[in-house]
């Protein structure tokens, strides 16, 4: 969604490297690029204004003028401004002293509240909470049928006792959802209500009239990040309307403009909380408006990246395979492992996601985003075709077990001898890695193996004079070198030299 925003501030940013110093004229050079960019993205004008205004304030100080590298600080000022308007620090939750705590899910029609419920639903289980997904949009049709679906995929418990479509009264629903939570034990009860319009006037009274019966602890309005400055209008009708305390972003992974996110913030007062960044129930997450900002600036996102591999990867697993790459040379890592740490990978996302969280990335997008997901799976089908002896030890896989192989896994032979061949490159590398021998045929970086920071540079070897082809000629030539080499290292004449001279016996222990 960032990604037209992400290139423009790289474009004007690459400007301003280089320079020893930065001139009013560079500054307001630089300020006027970074507006065009986020009017492009579709910032309200007040938001630009705003960040304009504080960028300028601060590039004319004393931080920029006195830095060492004035083009970082610039960049440095630029990601501090974001991180303020997309709402400084993380707002987290606020939990009830007494359960259930109540959160109420409001916003447009089809902004995604229903699925939204089930992700959040999810989100809570694996924070160890117990949630109720309660049915209080009873007019769109097959509403409460969808939440029900939505709650069996996320593993968690549903309160739905009207069909809907137009029939029941969400109002005294949600009312009685609260007795249900405490009989049956849950802590937090997601009550999702009606889409509805910034000017339709019964849904707005409808959605008032349930917050004033559950009096829940947060009121989340839920924003789908596609749809630009109307997102901005709808908040600030809601917000006068019914009111709420925190903001959702669906639809993150859209290819719309990003704007909506970067403004809604700043003009509600209201923090996003939360972000919805694509169709499956797991890919949802708390908002951090500073990884936002990395990821705007192409420094990616290190922090969530870690923070899946911690859900996804065991800590006795990774010893254990560490220990096998450590280990004859890596060679107790089979196939079988490397399958293992395949699926483990999978199930962390996309593998073009993944690798758009690392610093850089958006230098190669276009090619981040024609990775083919469906290579891993392949790579699959092609070991799970092995017999277990050839998972264990690939080197017996010929001609003929290679042709058996490729038809079991339905690719061609060519398929299968390049996926052992990478199999095997890349288990040397990953045991020189685990060896602490840094990167094969890279010079080592301090502090990660692979020897000293800086290789030495080769001696060109000189050319030395040409033997003779006479072998007499060439002999008493060998015999002169020779008697010069010894009185180099006597310092006496050839033949000369005192026999009777030994080394210190201190030195000789020393060589010894």
């Amino acid at each position: 969604m960032f990604d037209t925003l992400s290139d423009r501030l790289a474009a004007t940013f690459k400007s301003l490297r280089g320079k020893g110093r930065l001139s009013p004229e560079d500054i307001d050079a630089t300020a006027r690029e970074i507006r065009i960019a986020l009017l492009e993205a579709d910032v309200a004008l007040p938001v630009v204004r705003a960040f304009i205004a504080k960028v300028k304030e601060r590039a004319a100080g004393a931080e920029v003028s006195q830095a060492l590298n004035p083009a970082q600080q610039v960049i440095k000022i630029v990601n501090d401004e974001l991180i303020g308007i997309l709402g400084g620090e993380t707002r987290v939750l606020r939990f009830a002293k007494q359960p259930p705590t109540v959160i109420m899910l409001a916003g447009l029609q089809g902004a995604g509240k229903t699925t939204l419920a089930g992700k959040l639903g999810l989100w809570l289980k694996g924070q160890g909470h117990t949630p109720l997904l309660v049915a209080c949009d009873l007019q769109r049709p097959n509403a409460v049928t969808q939440l029900s679906v939505v709650a069996d995929r996320a593993g968690v418990s549903v309160y739905a006792p009207e069909p809907g479509n137009g029939v029941g009264d969400p109002v005294k629903v949600a009312k009685d959802s609260l007795e249900y939570a405490k009989t049956k034990q849950h802590d937090v009860v997601i009550v999702d209500t009606a889409g509805r319009l910034g000017i339709d006037e019964e849904l707005m009274k409808q959605a008032a009239d349930i917050r004033d019966a559950v009096s829940p602890d947060e009121v989340l309005f839920v924003v789908d990040a596609m749809i630009g400055q109307d997102a901005v209008n709808t908040a600030e009708a809601f917000r006068d309307g019914v009111g709420f305390d925190g903001v959702v972003l669906s639809k993150l992974d859209g290819d719309a403009r990003g704007g909506a996110a970067l403004s809604i913030a700043h003009v509600t007062g209201k923090q996003i909380m939360f972000a919805s960044n694509g169709e499956k129930l797991d890919e949802f997450d708390a908002f951090h408006p500073d990884r936002m900002a990395s990821r705007i600036l192409d420094m990616g996102d290190l922090l969530t990246l870690i923070e899946q591999a911690e859900k996804t990867f065991s800590q006795a697993e990774a010893e254990k395979m560490a220990s096998k790459l450590a280990s004859s040379k890596g060679k107790d890592f089979t196939l079988d492992d490397f399958l293992a740490q395949m699926e483990q990978v999978r199930k962390m996302g996309s593998i073009s996601k993944l690798l758009g969280m690392l610093p850089g990335m958006g230098q190669i997008k276009d090619q981040i985003n024609n990775i083919d997901e469906k290579d891993v799976d392949r790579t699959a089908a092609i070991i799970k075709s092995m017999t277990p002896g050839e998972r264990q030890d690939p080197v017996i896989i010929n001609g003929s077990r290679r042709a058996r192989i490729a038809r079991g896994s339905g690719v061609e032979v060519s398929a299968v001898k390049n996926l052992v061949e990478r199999f095997f490159d890349a288990r040397k590398m990953m045991s020189k890695m685990a060896q602490g021998g840094g990167m094969p045929g890279m010079p080592g970086v301090p502090g990660m193996g692979g020897g000293p920071g800086r290789t030495k540079k080769k001696t060109k070897q000189a050319k030395g004079k040409q033997r003779s082809g006479n072998p007499m000629k060439r002999k008493a030539e060998e015999q002169a070198a020779l008697a010069r080499r010894e009185e180099a290292a006597n310092g006496l004449p050839a033949g000369e030299q005192d026999k009777s001279f030994e080394l210190p016996d201190e030195f000789k222990k020393f060589m010894s």
